[in-house]
């Protein structure tokens, strides 16, 4: 065996990312890669890891980093968490292909993601390009492109409602398939929001089998998530079996109490699809609330054209009461937030142009300002250009865990990169996410093994997403590793208190290279912009 490893760690009982029971073997690295398991390695630095866990980086297979990190190359709220790898570019939205004709209403439309520390170009067009530019001064973790179909559209034919000449869809499929031969891992959906909503199963099904002949899997967050969530679960497993490509049903979960208990069919319906030969997963989130714009309280078609139109819409009288009367009664297919959860749960989180709502729900603000709470909402999209995002507080606990226990789905944080010490009140999961998981789920209520957990965070979601080398400690992959304390692993972050590092990960190595040690960052930059099918 080798004696001069460039790091060797010993004494750490080995959990593998296969399931498997843990085992008892020092990991010698060199090159960035595991050589050498066995006993009596020798080599330049030795980590005594005596107590701690040694398991995989974590994998979070539905992560938005691409938005940030070009202001936080560093990552350190999601290095800090163990978070060796990022898949990029989910819900739609990923930052290319763009345009030039176009790239205004992709920068402004994504504007709430995009910190204002970061010097964005918006020159790139293509993905290679945009990861080009983001990796000149290096990245702390790897990153795992997806390209978003909404940001397809986008390029194509920027935020008209109508469907596809077909031209226009040769010219998406061409954009998909240019992206996946320059590296992209899948395609990706956000039928929520515009443009993604305006595209009807037929379209979503022609571009998606781009994937059938170039590879990939297609992830989508879904048309609907409440009153309609069974229907837009077989929508999705039906656009996976058409085509006979995987699927990955993002942050799954069933919003509004009044659809609580429903992730029991949605499961189901999922596991009965895998019978018949379609590889369907889902990820989730370890909270009881989500993260997202502002505007996407709005019907979509308060939103056709883009944020400015929308803007000049909210300038409207006329324009005004039809959005009004679309939010009391509804609009068909349309997933209604603020019918389903009460302006009460809806929180103002990231508020840069009116810091003093920030943590307020609607209904707070309206009553200190005397509006109704239509008329605050519309007044504060006006006041911040669109650019405010939300918390919405919606998913049961009991439903959250029947998730999180299913064999079939993993974890994922659905947050970006976000400064430390920053400003607002994000999301606590930009900081928290696995280290919640595993102190909540593994430690404190023992639904899952630490075996069972590990596995969901990295050898499930690399092996769902196919990215190869990663995911396990086996000799031969990258040494992408964390070292963690389970007696004291635990999220610090809160909801009102949402900027704080998590305890008990001692050490996170990427491609061989600390970037967490002792508990703490080391501003090195070892990270790569991965690509499907490259060299193992």
């Amino acid at each position: 065996m080798s004696d001069d490893f460039d790091l060797v760690i010993r004494g750490a009982k080995i959990i593998d990312g296969t399931g498997n029971p843990f085992f008892l073997r020092e990991v010698g690295v060199k090159a960035g890669r595991i050589r050498g398991m066995g006993k009596n390695l020798k080599g330049k630095r030795c980590i005594d890891a005596e107590g701690l866990v040694l398991c995989p980086g974590f994998v979070d297979i539905h992560n938005h980093a691409d938005h940030g990190i070009v202001a936080f190359p560093d990552a350190e709220c999601y290095v800090m968490q163990g978070v060796t790898t990022s898949v990029v570019g989910n819900c739609g939205l990923s930052m290319a292909p763009v345009d030039p004709k176009r790239a205004d209403l992709a920068r402004h439309y994504l504007a709430p993601f995009l910190r204002k520390e970061g010097k964005y170009s918006w020159e790139w067009r293509t993905l290679e390009e945009f990861f080009h530019e983001t990796t000149r001064s290096g990245i702390a973790q790897n990153l795992a492109p997806l390209v978003g179909q909404g940001t397809i559209r986008i390029a194509v034919k920027g935020f008209d409602e109508g469907a596809p000449t077909r031209e226009e869809m040769d010219s998406m499929k061409r954009l998909l398939a240019q992206s996946l031969d320059e590296g992209a891992f899948g395609l990706t959906s956000g039928l929520i929001y515009p443009p993604g909503c305006f595209a009807d199963a037929e379209e979503l099904t022609e571009l998606a089998s781009v994937l059938k002949t170039h590879g990939g899997f297609y992830a989508t967050h879904m048309r609907n998530e409440g009153d309609r969530l069974l229907q837009s679960v077989a929508e999705t497993l039906a656009l996976g079996e058409v085509n006979g490509i995987p699927v990955q049903i993002s942050h799954h979960k069933a919003f509004g109490r009044a659809n609580w208990g429903k992730v029991k069919e949605s499961l189901a319906l999922m596991e009965a699809a895998r019978e018949r030969g379609v590889e369907v997963n889902c990820d989730v989130y370890p909270y009881l609330a989500g993260m997202t714009t502002l505007t996407s309280l709005l019907p979509p078609s308060a939103l056709e054209g883009g944020v400015e139109q929308m803007l000049v819409r909210l300038e409207n009288p006329e324009d005004i009461r039809r959005i009004e009367t679309e939010i009391q009664e509804g609009v068909p297919g349309w997933e209604n937030w603020i019918q389903s959860l009460g302006w009460e749960n809806i929180i103002i989180s990231e508020c840069e142009k009116k810091k003093e709502v920030e943590g307020l729900s609607l209904e707070e603000i309206a009553q200190r300002s005397g509006r109704t709470p239509c008329e605050a909402l519309f007044g504060l999209l006006r006041e911040t250009l669109g650019t405010a995002t939300m918390l919405i507080f919606g998913v049961n606990e009991e439903d959250l865990r029947t998730v999180v226990k299913n064999p079939l789905s993993c974890i994922a944080s659905d947050s970006w990169v976000i400064a430390p010490r920053g400003g607002g009140k994000p999301h606590p999961r930009a900081y928290g996410t696995f280290p919640r998981f595993l102190k909540t789920f593994v430690r404190d209520n023992r639904d899952l093994t630490w075996e069972e957990a590990i596995r969901k965070i990295t050898s499930l979601p690399a092996t769902k997403a196919g990215i190869p080398g990663r995911g396990l400690v086996k000799e031969g992959f990258w040494a992408d590793l964390v070292l963690l304390d389970p007696q004291t692993i635990e999220d610090k972050a809160t909801f009102s208190d949402p900027h704080r590092f998590p305890e008990g990960i001692r050490y996170v190595i990427v491609n061989g290279e600390p970037v967490v040690e002792n508990g703490q960052p080391t501003e090195r930059r070892p990270g790569q912009v991965l690509k499907r099918q490259s060299q193992f």
